[in-house]
């Protein structure tokens, strides 16, 4: 999948700025796709150029002017055809999933602080992601959210996210445990 496509679908929920976009990757599609502002200004940029995206000019009186970008119908034309093709399966490269299956014979304790990261970043992710669902919620409940809401994919992406990081704590408490007794250590988990 191209950065392009993610633009697109982020665009469906109305015009925005590099940086409302920026942001709002961090904000909603960050527990699927990871882009710098760099990658995505340049993006923006190549999808203008190709006629996908409009840009206009905002003037602001106290910050400098901005530009907000849109969808085109060669936009949501190139979106649907995106949506039409069978998406390429999902592989794994992840770095720390090498040191754990070299542990043995590796530093134990570096690998033991590694998975500890990532149980803390994932626990900093899904709570998160639970005030981003109580936002889309807005004090629906999630059925009724699903049956009436104007656009159900943000919501649905945000459920896969969420998961993800409930199976990466499940993990890594897991591994932390099985390296504190492999270590002969107390498990430690942070």
């Amino acid at each position: 999948m191209a950065l392009r496509n993610a633009v697109l679908a982020a665009l469906l929920e109305g015009e925005a700025s590099g940086y409302d976009l920026a942001k709002g990757f961090d904000a909603t599609v960050a527990n699927f796709w990871a882009a710098t502002p760099q990658q995505l200004y340049r993006e923006l940029e190549r999808m203008e150029t190709e006629g996908l995206i409009a840009a206009r000019v905002v003037f602001q009186e106290r910050r400098p002017n901005k530009r907000v970008y849109s969808l085109t119908e060669a936009g949501r034309a190139a979106l649907r055809r995106f949506t039409s093709q069978v998406p390429k399966p999902s592989v794994i490269r992840d770095e720390l999933l090498v040191q754990v299956q070299a542990v043995d014979g590796g530093d134990l304790e570096a690998v033991h602080a590694a998975v500890g990261d990532l149980l803390d970043r994932s626990r900093t992710k899904l709570a998160r992601y639970e005030r981003l669902r109580d936002r889309l919620l807005g004090g629906a409940d999630e059925a009724d959210h699903l049956t009436h809401a104007e656009r159900v994919g943000p919501y649905l992406t945000l459920l896969r996210g969420m998961a993800f990081e409930r199976e990466n704590i499940r993990w890594a408490e897991d591994v932390l445990d099985v390296l504190a007794k492999r270590s002969g250590g107390p498990a430690s988990l942070p």
